[in-house]
């Protein structure tokens, strides 16, 4: 059965019988774990292997595991830090910062991959303008060019350990104070400032073959009346032909408050596949998630399948293994330099 166009979530720590059921549904493609999922390394490998074993090609397992204020598992794993602190490391040192930064971008999907999830919704390329309460410290560094350059580096240490990335939140969640949680942002700035400064870290690890991109819930007013995650403009138009972004879509949490004006949960997620996503997430509302599941009947796209196929995870060590391996303990050697933080932010993407 190829993989469906829909991610949902799980209530606890193992799957219970209607999510198994739920699982097995055509049109659902992947899971998204979140900090109540998790217990300990044992019981997440083993609640990921029986998701995998449910369905061939296996279920897409995703996490939001940033480091710093997101990261949904935290006992077992190496605490990492937020990004800005690699940014403040940049302004000092950008060769040191470039190697610990792809170092801990290795150390991030090592860890997850020896239990077998599949990938992590990071990196974050928004920029750190001082203006967004929820990227906030998420953010690499203020400069554009700096934000590409460390996007770019923990993109590869992710691949080094068998794992794609998804950058987020195009075209850029940092010029807004409003939480799209909890409201729907409105950019009003001039186009070109936006297409000049925020977009470009998208658009060089586009060229990079970066796999994934989210899209923001903002509404970008010089550009399009509708959010980023469902405009043809910025899907088709700017992400697909002026970037030849060529990966998966991935739209953010049709559950947030930004995403009410769409219509109802089947609405929202027909109006963002059609924009442009190829998987939509729907979280933390079952009953959101049947009718986007109900409204998504019979859809069918072969090539938006291809592309989340390729977010499939690529061999992995086993913890064991993981730990002993010189690498590992040099990266989180590195990673307790810079300081682990401590916190969780339990939201959605």
């Amino acid at each position: 059965m190829p993989l469906g166009p829909v991610m949902l979530d799980l209530e606890g720590t193992a799957l219970t019988q209607r999510e198994r059921r739920l699982l097995c549904h055509p049109q659902v493609g992947g899971v998204l774990l979140f900090t109540r999922n998790y217990d300990s390394p044992e019981q997440l490998r083993e609640l990921v292997r029986e998701i995998h074993a449910l369905r061939d090609p296996h279920l897409l397992v995703a996490v939001d595991h940033e480091g710093g204020r997101v990261q949904r598992f935290r006992e077992g794993f190496t605490h990492l830090p937020p990004m800005a602190r690699l940014g403040a490391l940049y302004d000092r040192d950008p060769v040191r910062a470039r190697r610990v930064t792809r170092l801990l971008g290795w150390l991030m999907a090592a860890e997850l991959r020896s239990l077998g999830v599949d990938f992590s919704f990071a990196p974050v390329l928004d920029l750190g303008r001082g203006v967004s309460g929820v990227i906030g410290d998420r953010a690499f560094h203020r400069a554009p060019e700096a934000v590409a350059d460390l996007g770019q580096q923990w993109v590869n240490g992710m691949r080094a350990a068998g794992m794609e990335a998804v950058g987020k939140h195009f075209p850029g969640h940092g010029g807004v104070r409003a939480d799209s949680h909890l409201e729907l942002p409105v950019d009003e700035r001039p186009l070109e400032s936006i297409l000049h400064g925020d977009l470009q870290p998208f658009e060089r690890l586009a060229a990079n073959g970066i796999a994934g991109i989210m899209p923001a819930h903002v509404v970008y007013t010089h550009a399009d009346p509708l959010p980023a995650g469902f405009s043809r403009h910025w899907l088709q138009q700017v992400l697909r032909r002026r970037l030849n972004f060529r990966g998966a879509v991935f739209s953010d949490d049709l559950s947030m408050a930004a995403a009410a004006q769409l219509g109802d949960y089947g609405q929202r997620a027909r109006r963002a596949l059609a924009a442009g996503c190829d998987m939509v997430l729907v979280c933390n509302h079952p009953q959101g998630a049947e009718q986007a599941l109900q409204a998504l009947e019979g859809y069918d796209d072969p090539v938006a399948m291809a592309r989340l196929a390729r977010m499939h995870g690529r061999g992995t060590l086993t913890p064991e293994a993981l730990h002993a391996d010189a690498h590992w303990q040099q990266a989180v050697t590195a990673c307790r330099a810079l300081g682990g933080e401590e916190g969780n932010l339990e939201m959605p993407v």
